[in-house]
């Protein structure tokens, strides 16, 4: 779609503590922080270009969670939303460096458990939140949804064969249009969960942000930090009747609904979904 030839990307392994964390950086150090936090099971990748088409505007930054994507993946790591935000809170300081004057602030997309983790992140550091997007984001489900039981089952199915076949049927769910997956999104996920922890750390992080929510304290914290809430209106993962319910916790945001898109809306409509980040972030008249 885009690429952008100014800026530079950087692509490093950053320790943080002891855990070397994967994150791209696409960088002009004059432009205001965007970092982008991945679904379960996804990884920095899933974001396609739209963090390097933005860098035009933004310093725009991906990380890999720990225990996905390329970071590292320990059995003793904390994989709660309590744990991923003091993980996302601890990168934010010791690698972008936000408590440097003019640094310290920065606007924060999350897609489904990256849109819990975003959210919490803003209620404990709301110091540090300029905007918020989050992106068929879970955080107030009730319990897992049928897909996102399968989803588990998939990803912890012992038997090559039927893993594969569990996997794709899985992620053909994620999209409105089940011919748009293509066959290397199912090669990436099983390879990446072939990794050492890497089980471990999705059964936990499913467990954990399936069945709690943001507090309604949570909510009302926020609810002044201008907020994008956008969701695909195919989603089969984490349906629209989550979207109305976010409608109801945080009135003040602004809601995009997508049309002829499923669960990551910015893979099967990236265009759209560019422009629609650039627009909300780049606005000046947010309250």
């Amino acid at each position: 779609m885009y690429h952008n030839n100014i800026e530079v990307q950087h692509k490093s392994l950053f320790q943080l503590r002891k855990d070397l964390i994967h994150f791209r950086e696409y960088r002009d150090p004059k432009n205001k922080h965007v970092l982008f936090i991945h679904g379960l099971g996804a990884s920095s990748l899933a974001w396609r270009d739209i963090p390097d088409a933005l860098s035009k505007y933004f310093h725009t930054i991906t990380v890999d969670l720990i225990g996905f994507g390329l970071s590292n993946k320990p059995e003793t790591a904390d994989y709660t939303i309590k744990g991923f935000r003091k993980f996302i809170v601890d990168f934010l300081r010791e690698r972008i460096g936000l408590e440097e004057g003019e640094h310290k602030k920065i606007s924060i997309v999350g897609h489904s458990l990256g849109g819990y983790i975003a959210a919490e992140v803003a209620i404990g550091n709301k110091e540090m939140i300029e905007k918020l997007v989050l992106i068929d984001s879970s955080g107030i489900l009730e319990g897992p949804t049928p897909l996102l039981q399968q989803y588990l089952n998939a990803a912890m199915e012992s038997d090559p064969i039927l893993r594969y076949k569990k996997v794709q049927r899985v992620l053909e769910e994620l999209y409105a249009d089940r011919s748009r997956l293509l066959p290397v999104a199912v090669d990436i996920f099983i390879g990446t969960l072939g990794q050492q922890g890497a089980k471990h750390a999705f059964e936990l992080a499913f467990n954990n942000s399936t069945t709690t929510q943001i507090e309604p304290e949570g909510f009302k914290q926020i609810e002044d930090i201008p907020c994008l809430i956008i969701w695909g209106e195919k989603d089969n993962l984490i349906p629209i009747k989550y979207y109305d319910m976010f409608r109801q916790k945080l009135p003040k945001a602004k809601y995009e609904m997508i049309a002829d898109a499923g669960h990551a809306p910015f893979v099967e409509k990236t265009a759209l979904l560019h422009e629609k980040l650039r627009t909300f972030l780049m606005q000046e008249d947010q309250p």
